[in-house]
C-alpha cells in the first residue's frame, strides 16, 4: 500500500527548516518528525539530570530515527537553494528594470535582506509568496515522487 503524504504539511515543515532542525518522514506511515541538534546532542550525552524525564520520550523518538530504515530525511534547507528560488523570481519580472534591480540586490552579501526590502518597494509581496510556494511545491512534489511517496494536494486553501 502507497504512503499518501499531505503536501500543505511536508511543504509546511519544509519552509520552517533552519540550521538546527532536521525533518524526517516515516516510511510506512508518512509521519513527519522534526528533530533539533539539542535533541541530537542529549541522545548522544551519557549524562541525565534529575527532574528532567520528559527529555526521555524526545530521546527515545530521536534515537529510533537516527538509528531506524524506517525514515527518510526530507530535503534540508541547504538542499532547497532559497537564493536560487529569489534569481529565479527575479528574472521572471516582466519588466526589465525591475528585474535587473531584483538581480542586482541579490549579490554579494546581505542578498536575503535587500531582497526583502526590494518585494516591499515594489510592493510584490503576493507575487513572491506565490512564487516561493509553487517553487516549494515543486520540490517536494519530486522528492515525494522519487521516494515512492504519493501525496494529497491539500496545499491551496
Amino acid at each position: 500500500m502507497t504512503v499518501v503524504v499531505s503536501l500543505r504539511d511536508f511543504i509546511g515543515e519544509m519552509q520552517f527548516l533552519s540550521d538546527e532542525t532536521h525533518v524526517y518522514i516515516h516510511k510506512s506511515t508518512g509521519e513527519l518528525i522534526t528533530i533539533t541538534n539539542d535533541d541530537i546532542a542529549m541522545t548522544e550525552s551519557e549524562e541525565r539530570e534529575e527532574g528532567f524525564e520528559w527529555q526521555d520520550e524526545i530521546i527515545q523518538t530521536t534515537k529510533e530515527v537516527l538509528t531506524s530504515d524506517h525514515y527518510l530525511e526530507i530535503p534540508s534547507k541547504f538542499d532547497i537553494h532559497d537564493y536560487e528560488i529569489m534569481e529565479r523570481f527575479s528574472l521572471s519580472i516582466p519588466d526589465e528594470n525591475i528585474s535587473d534591480d531584483f538581480l542586482g540586490q541579490i549579490r554579494g552579501s546581505g542578498a536575503f535582506g535587500r531582497f526583502k526590502d526590494t518585494i516591499y518597494r515594489y510592493g510584490m509581496e503576493q507575487d513572491w509568496f506565490k512564487f516561493r510556494d509553487e517553487a516549494y511545491k515543486e520540490i517536494a512534489i519530486s522528492w515525494l515522487e522519487s521516494n515512492g511517496f504519493a501525496y494529497i494536494d491539500d496545499s491551496k486553501g
